[in-house]
């Protein structure tokens, strides 16, 4: 009889040790969104989150380049169609490189990234195809009134020199401290950044060639080239010609690239094999930070 109440005795004391523990609280852990990829912590091939909030604020001085139309898809909240534009983001202000080949679908991918269009203090327009002006319009007809810099061009000075102050750009020029155009280099021009890894080359196709483009932005600015990116006109190159052209862009200190707009599949391809952890997955919505050059 003393065995069962001994028995009972522990039975009911494990019972009251159960039920009076607390178990620890069960924690959820949120990924958090990456937004913007600096350029040395570059995201490994693929596409955007599927939920991506509006771009936040960049640190002060920085440079900050987020594609707004291009035929590649990045982030899947965007539109993409044949043609360029890159928003430019630097010690305060804004520039945007190119304005694409339709102007609603520019806008409607500014508003998605939340960029404002009235921010935009400068247009520059790397060369008068349409896939790089056609959105200029639109982005006029939100109350936007940019200081519009293009290479000589008689119809696009005519209709947008009576809407907005107009450069019409034959020479290098500093545009704001810390970034240039180069200038028309058969018609076309390039933009230059000053960071302090080095300058940002944006192209809109580079025509003229890649390389030569290069060339000519360190005529304005020496040294080496953090990130060249842009369209590179290399889709209808043959693939026996292409080796040729990376290998001069490493010689000429081109770091990193982001080739996107009319590079085309194969030389995207080959870039990303040559150069990869330095090569730069573009596309519409993509978005890389660099530390910006202290300007005097």
């Amino acid at each position: 009889m003393a065995r069962k109440l001994l028995i009972l005795t522990l039975f009911i004391a494990s019972l009251t040790a159960c039920t009076s523990a607390t178990p620890a609280p069960l924690v959820a852990e949120t990924p958090q969104i990456q937004t913007e990829t600096p350029v040395g912590q570059l995201l490994a091939k693929g596409t955007a989150p599927a939920t991506t909030p509006t771009l936040p604020p960049t640190a002060t001085g920085d440079l900050k380049l987020t594609i707004l139309f291009d035929n590649y898809p990045f982030d899947s909240r965007l539109s993409t169609q044949w043609g360029f534009a890159a928003l430019v983001e630097y010690h305060g202000h804004t520039l945007l490189f190119d304005t694409g080949a339709n102007g609603s679908m520019l806008l409607d991918n500014m508003k998605q990234l939340g960029a404002d269009p009235r921010s935009v203090e400068a247009v520059i327009i790397s060369h008068t195809h349409d896939d790089h002006t056609d959105g200029l319009q639109a982005l006029l007809r939100t109350g936007s009134r940019p200081t519009v810099y293009t290479p000589p061009f008689a119809g696009l000075l005519k209709s947008v020199g009576a809407q907005t102050k107009l450069v019409e750009v034959t020479d290098a020029l500093e545009i704001f401290p810390g970034v240039h155009t180069t200038g028309p280099v058969n018609n076309e021009q390039a933009l230059v950044v000053e960071t302090r890894d080095g300058t940002v080359v944006i192209t809109g196709c580079a025509h003229p060639g890649v390389a030569k483009m290069v060339r000519q932005a360190q005529e304005v600015v020496p040294g080496k080239i953090a990130l060249l990116a842009g369209g590179f006109h290399l889709y209808e190159t043959s693939k026996e010609k292409l080796p040729s052209i990376i290998a001069e862009l490493r010689q000429l200190g081109v770091e990193k690239v982001l080739p996107c707009h009319c590079t085309g599949d194969e030389a995207i391809a080959l870039f990303r094999t040559e150069y990869g952890e330095n090569y730069v997955e573009g596309g519409v919505g993509r978005t890389v930070t660099l530390p910006g050059k202290k300007l005097d």
